[in-house]
């Protein structure tokens, strides 16, 4: 990927950058423009459908998440004394639109629970990040598209545009069968039941929360915390918080159910809770956000204590 639009190609360091209207709150970032167009739901579907074997992909609207995973060990033999493990992740963002912007950033260490002892932990994440924008650039739809821009631009045949492309692309991994016919699926209504987001507001929603909402509601667009952990969320509608679903992948919380009496917060013996603002949302103006919640250690005391049963932990396999 260091060879792709060199010349449009940034990365910082800094507590704040922004590009466009995108504010992006991190550490090292990379900034890409693509001369392409790529506007259709169909073709962001095609995008990561084609790719869903190959790494953690996840849409929302105009954006597509592609999340590659390694891990690490501060020695080569588990069995031995002191031997520590952990999993580490990057997570590459396309912004699609009247051109295609991709984005990646590198967070610190420590957001992995501070394991101080892996080596070159930046140029690892650095480089994966570039492997997954060359693995899709090479295999998805959008290879066609960048071909396509440079026969138009650089007046090229289309062979020598591929062989170009290629070029750019030197991380990518081959992906057979990468470029899917999209299908765009209608959900049917299981019996007795409905699919999607089932709470159409009006009031506060009744508990308990349903431990099921991952196949009931669609996913929505993460919620970055302050310290840019991202919050996975299902059901959420719009920003407005009119309608919030069930926010956490771990440490879930129904937020059209959540009263804000504070007793998770309270419970909680590692603070994974911390109050924010939601105004609007008919149930509380504020929600205890799970802004820790890789620090849950699955004791289950704000799901016991929670009083319209808007909380369920789920302990992480």
């Amino acid at each position: 990927m260091s060879l792709l639009l060199k010349d449009r190609v940034y990365t910082m360091e800094a507590p704040t950058a922004k590009r466009g209207v995108y504010p992006l709150h991190g550490y090292k970032l990379g900034l890409y423009r693509l001369p392409i167009k790529l506007d259709e739901p169909i073709e962001i579907q095609s995008v990561h459908d084609g790719m869903k074997n190959t790494f953690a992909m996840d849409t929302y609207a105009d954006r597509i998440y592609a999340t590659y995973s390694w891990k690490e060990e501060n020695m080569p033999d588990p069995d031995a004394k002191g031997y520590e493990q952990v999993e580490l992740n990057i997570t590459v963002e396309i912004v699609t639109g009247e051109v295609v912007d991709i984005i990646y950033q590198i967070f610190p260490i420590e957001k992995f629970g501070d394991p101080q002892w892996v080596k070159d932990y930046r140029k690892k994440a650095d480089h994966f990040a570039k492997m997954i924008i060359d693995t899709i650039l090479r295999n998805t739809i959008l290879a066609d598209k960048m071909v396509e821009s440079l026969v138009k631009s650089e007046k090229i045949s289309e062979d020598d545009a591929l062989k170009k492309l290629e070029e750019m692309t030197p991380l990518a991994k081959i992906v057979p069968d990468a470029k899917p016919i999209p299908v765009i699926k209608e959900e049917k209504p299981e019996a007795g039941g409905k699919v999607g987001q089932e709470w159409k507001g009006g009031g506060i929603k009744p508990g308990p929360i349903d431990v099921e909402y991952k196949v009931k509601m669609g996913q929505s667009a993460p919620f970055k915390t302050p310290a840019n952990y991202p919050i996975k969320t299902w059901g959420r509608v719009g920003a407005d918080n009119g309608i919030m679903g069930v926010w956490g992948e771990f440490v879930s919380v129904d937020y059209d159910i959540c009263i804000a009496d504070g007793g998770c917060i309270d419970a909680c013996p590692v603070n994974v809770y911390e109050w924010f603002d939601t105004p609007g949302n008919p149930a509380s103006e504020k929600k205890p956000l799970m802004a820790r919640e890789p620090d849950c250690i699955f004791c289950l005391a704000c799901e016991g204590v929670c009083p319209p049963q808007a909380i369920k932990i789920f302990e992480m396999k």
